[in-house]
């Protein structure tokens, strides 16, 4: 069997287990990219880039991937720091005048980890709610200008005026304005070529996705155009690109990478974890301009944006190499989930390899009134998947072991499902599948389940509105 043959088996059911999570989950639509790698091995987009009409979304089209923007900066900074021209112990009040004292003495090193104690959106943050519009270059300044809540190098404090701060720094020390040196020296020079610091930069004929709300409480999704201009604070969230750029950025970031704007050793720095955040139930750190895990074999380091109608993440994978990015044009957008979602698909392919011949055709869709069940084959076993849950492989899933064209056992599953009980297959007078049976449970097509259940509960129904009368 060809090398590889396990990446293509995975990255055939990644769409369909992203299609169905869109549609069960009522999503308008989503661009994924992933990178092994360097390289970019997949691209999908589902759903639509404008649910009032009905726009196809394609892996061309552009969304606010707001906070990723952070990490675009930070690459920025150290660049700088590579030329020389600040150090990370330095204090911002060296390069921008007008701050309060407080905060002038803050490292640029603790702006990057947002360490700095930096007021999080200001007094009025109603620009991330469309009631004003983003903050001017002398509006982020006067902000700053006051007495900042907490004192630097006292814990993680996430801030974008702080990285508003870092944009004004970059400025300062290059002689230039932000969004056109960090398209030269940031953007351009990383090979980006669907990448803008800011929306009115939008490329001329680059489609753009529309943001959504969330459908509750409104009783419908409404349109968030997501065309905001961030000014001062693109630094920390302006940033407009497509899956795949985002995803092949932040494999360059990685240190063992060959082609990157910055030095292994920098790359190495922006890893490391400065903060963590000691209110949430799982390790989670800041270094510089990243997000990350807490080490262990499924160590990841990437970021998360969210900006009014669009949700987005990105995870490098330490120990795989692989880079995903999940660009969700609505609200209430799962990137999150769906980037481990995907994650955890690699990762068992990886683990059994492709399919062997005779348990390839046991793949298929298959439902009951309780849901669907996917059949995914993989090396010498058949996985029985709930495509309804966020994370597929979980370690727990039920496995077969195939004993003939149409019958097999249980050989893992949990102790309150069916293990070392049977499964087969029934088919039809000319051969095509058309049950399958697990252990007891029968499970049909999506169309023969609905043609059966539908009109067993519709005469439940009538018989007690008959009663009732």
């Amino acid at each position: 069997m060809r090398k590889n043959a396990w990446l293509k088996a995975a990255l055939d059911y990644v769409p369909d287990w992203l299609s169905f999570q869109l549609e069960r989950y009522r999503q308008p639509g989503c661009s994924v990219a992933i990178a092994q790698g360097p390289h970019i091995v997949a691209e999908f987009a589902f759903g639509a880039a404008d649910l009032e009409t009905g726009e196809s979304l394609t892996p061309r089209h552009r969304f606010r991937v707001a906070s990723h923007s952070k990490s675009f900066t930070a690459s920025g900074v150290m660049l700088l720091r590579e030329q020389g021209k600040i150090g990370l112990d330095d204090p911002i009040g060296r390069y921008v005048s007008g701050l309060h004292k407080g905060l002038a003495g803050a490292r640029i090193g603790e702006l990057l980890s947002h360490g700095a104690g930096v007021v999080r959106d200001g007094a009025d943050s109603g620009q991330f709610s469309d009631r004003r519009p983003f903050l001017s270059r002398a509006e982020l300044l006067a902000e700053l200008s006051r007495k900042q809540p907490l004192a630097p190098g006292v814990q993680l404090k996430y801030s974008n005026h702080g990285y508003g701060l870092l944009g004004l720094m970059i400025e300062e020390v290059s002689g230039s304005e932000y969004p056109a040196w960090i398209t030269r020296h940031v953007i351009d020079a990383a090979g980006l070529h669907e990448t803008v610091p800011d929306m009115p930069q939008l490329r001329k004929k680059a489609p753009m996705a529309n943001g959504h709300s969330a459908e509750f409480p409104f009783g419908q999704r409404l349109i968030v155009p997501g065309d905001n201009v961030c000014h001062a604070i693109a630094p920390a969230g302006g940033f407009v690109s497509t899956a795949s750029d985002v995803a092949r950025f932040f494999a360059q970031l990685a240190p063992e990478s060959k082609g990157s704007i910055l030095s292994a050793a920098s790359r190495r720095h922006m890893m490391q974890r400065r903060w963590r955040d000691n209110c949430s139930t799982q390790e989670s750190y800041y270094g510089y301009g990243t997000m990350m895990s807490g080490p262990g074999p499924k160590e990841w380091y990437g970021h998360t944006g969210s900006l009014q109608g669009f949700v987005s993440r990105t995870a490098r994978f330490t120990a795989s190499g692989f880079t995903v990015t999940v660009l969700c044009n609505a609200q209430d957008g799962p990137s999150y989930q769906w980037v481990d979602g995907i994650a955890s698909i690699l990762s068992a392919f990886q683990h059994h390899g492709a399919p062997a011949k005779r348990e390839a055709a046991w793949k298929g869709r298959w439902w009951s009134m309780w849901g669907a069940s996917d059949l995914v084959p993989m090396g010498k076993v058949v996985c029985q998947v709930a495509p309804a849950m966020n994370l597929p492989f979980d370690g727990t899933n039920t496995e077969f072991v195939i004993a003939g064209n149409d019958h097999g056992v249980i050989r893992k599953a949990s102790s309150y499902n069916s293990p070392g009980e049977t499964i087969r297959r029934v088919r039809d007078p000319n051969g095509a599948p058309t049950e399958l049976w697990v252990g007891g449970s029968r499970l049909l097509s999506k169309e023969a389940m609905l043609a059966e259940v539908t009109p067993r509960y519709r005469k439940s129904r009538r018989t007690g509105d008959a009663a009732a009368a």
